[in-house]
């Protein structure tokens, strides 16, 4: 009885949760301009973690895990459709994320599209936020949410310009060792509300590695 009173009580302050994250993801987009589906990946992740939290929290943390903080680094090989044409663009990404034994992090990214480039469109992002992580098992979800700067070349080099970029995602980590990482899947969408052109969005999905520094 008192096992189902606990079940009844934590599936309420998950449902909780998952409603006030809708509702900030709501009001913040509604600020800015940005179409709320932006936060469907974020949030189906954000739904899974804490519908499974109870399970994760009940694991053993691996001994390369122990300590208060961890600092990751990483890469991956990203495919992304640039509104801007409608251009499909691959390219290469760095990535620094700094863990803590609460779920709250950081993670800094650096992004450059210039593989399969047409008229020589190309396109680089330095972002920068707050990251959410619950690790289940072997494997950790996360949900980000990044804003930084953007730089785009025009065709043929014609002009070049930077601009603010903000970024929800998520993804999955599956641990392979107490260092080392693979990185599934990263989900990004960059929305560019001062594009030249007016308002300009990309997505795009990547995968790589992810080493714990220490």
């Amino acid at each position: 009885m008192s096992s189902a009173i606990n079940s009844n009580r934590e599936s309420s302050r998950n449902r909780q949760e998952m409603s006030s994250f809708k509702s900030f993801g709501k009001s913040i987009c509604a600020r800015i301009g940005l179409p709320f589906g932006a936060f469907i990946v974020p949030a189906m992740l954000l739904a899974i973690s804490l519908a499974l939290g109870k399970s994760a929290s009940a694991q053993v943390v691996p001994a390369g895990d122990a300590g208060g903080l961890n600092v990751f680094a990483g890469g991956t090989a990203s495919g992304f459709l640039v509104q801007y044409g409608e251009r499909k663009m691959l390219g290469v990404s760095a990535f620094v994320d700094v863990d803590t034994r609460r779920p709250i992090g950081l993670e800094g990214e650096a992004r450059w599209l210039i593989f399969h480039q047409t008229a020589q469109v190309r396109t680089t992002t330095w972002l920068a936020g707050p990251r959410y992580h619950r690790a289940i098992r072997k494997f950790q979800i996360y949900a980000k949410g990044l804003v930084g700067v953007g730089e785009f070349n025009f065709p043929y080099n014609y002009a070049h310009g930077s601009y603010l970029v903000i970024a929800p995602g998520g993804g999955v980590d599956f641990r392979m060792t107490n260092r080392i990482r693979l990185r599934l899947a990263d989900a990004e969408y960059q929305y560019w509300p001062q594009f030249t052109f007016g308002p300009m969005s990309s997505y795009g999905v990547s995968a790589g590695i992810r080493v714990r520094v220490f």
